[in-house]
């Protein structure tokens, strides 16, 4: 098999396609041929040195692939050698070969591609947890969605199109404002030329949002904080602050680590808010709340009501090209690699 190596912690140089043995699937696994598997800002982040989940380099990350079953191992008999489908694996994705769980396979719906399959478990049940479990968002509350044009971004305001009256507050740069009125934010903000906090005040009569979704962090998620309105709901997902450029800079995390709020429980009470973290990649023991969320998902992919977006495409041999449009900030969707 063939698979995007991180050799070493740096910039998109670092990466290297490698070829091994086939993995053989064991008990109760199925191995799954790769024809997409999705690219996230966490895995650019791990390329930098900075996602403490991953795997310390040498190594193979992704977490999402989609693709044709070819083997059984002992015990299976479902899903069948030749099935199409998709699945959530714990790193390993970024190559043409992977062994999973049978139970974790699941089926692509007739007519989707495997470009499209790929794009949405990790974007999709994040976005999903997050607004319905984690925040339960409520018919005509507004939330706003940080990164709005990024794959969580595109997810969550569609899930969102499915809430009566919900209102959704996207920050984007300006270019990409039209595709994000397309997925249904109300309201795009161009983060880089208007303070997004007082665009938000001065377009809600300065009551601010109901939920904040917040994948950047730092000072942005006291930014974030006071926004909320009384029973108002942060969420914590992501520290994409900290990545400002190809490589890793220690100044720029402390930076960013040096504004993170402190949040007093007396002053929650007191102001009736609440904040949350969320981290599907530390949800494995929890896999009912993770195929919970994949089944209502896919219920809505198959009845027409969301529909995963791909920006582009890209082999294994250009990943670096990949990372690099996603540490520019350059995607509307989710980056795929199609080994």
């Amino acid at each position: 098999m063939r698979a995007v190596w991180i050799t070493r912690h740096g910039g998109p140089e670092v990466l290297e396609v490698r070829e091994a043995p086939d993995p053989i699937p064991g008990p109760g696994e199925v191995r799954i041929r790769v024809r997409a598997a999705g690219l996230n800002f966490a895995e650019v982040m791990a390329r930098q040195g900075l996602y403490p989940d991953a795997p310390r380099p040498p190594c193979v990350v992704g977490y999402e692939v989609a693709g044709v079953v070819d083997a059984l191992g002992p015990g299976v008999e479902r899903p069948a050698a030749g099935a199409r489908v998709f699945a959530l694996v714990h790193f390993g994705g970024h190559a043409d070969a992977i062994c999973v769980p049978a139970a974790s396979a699941i089926s692509i719906p007739e007519g989707a591609t495997f470009e499209e399959a790929a794009a949405l478990p990790v974007n999709y049940a994040t976005a999903w947890l997050m607004l319905f479990r984690t925040a339960s968002v409520r018919p005509g509350e507004r939330v706003l969605v940080h990164m709005a044009a990024g794959g969580v971004g595109i997810a969550a305001l569609q899930l969102l199109r499915t809430v009566p009256g919900a209102v959704a507050f996207g920050t984007a740069s300006g270019s990409k404002h039209e595709a994000i009125r397309r997925e249904g934010c109300a309201h795009p903000i161009d983060y880089r030329t208007r303070d997004y906090a007082a665009e938000i005040r001065a377009l809600t009569g300065g009551e601010g949002v109901d939920v904040v979704l917040d994948p950047l962090g730092g000072r942005d998620w006291a930014k974030g904080y006071d926004l909320l309105r009384e029973g108002g709901r942060l969420v914590a997902y992501g520290f994409a602050n900290a990545s400002g450029g190809p490589r890793r800079s220690w100044l720029r995390v402390l930076v960013q680590g040096v504004g993170i709020p402190r949040f007093d429980p007396l002053r929650l009470m007191a102001r009736n808010r609440a904040v949350a973290g969320f981290n599907l990649g530390h949800l494995w023991r929890r896999p009912e709340l993770v195929g919970g969320a994949l089944e209502a998902v896919l219920a809505l992919w198959r009845e027409g009501r969301i529909a995963p977006r791909v920006d582009s495409t890209f082999p294994l041999e250009r990943a670096a090209e990949a990372h690099r449009r996603i540490q520019e900030r350059r995607n509307v969707g989710k980056v795929v690699l199609v080994p």
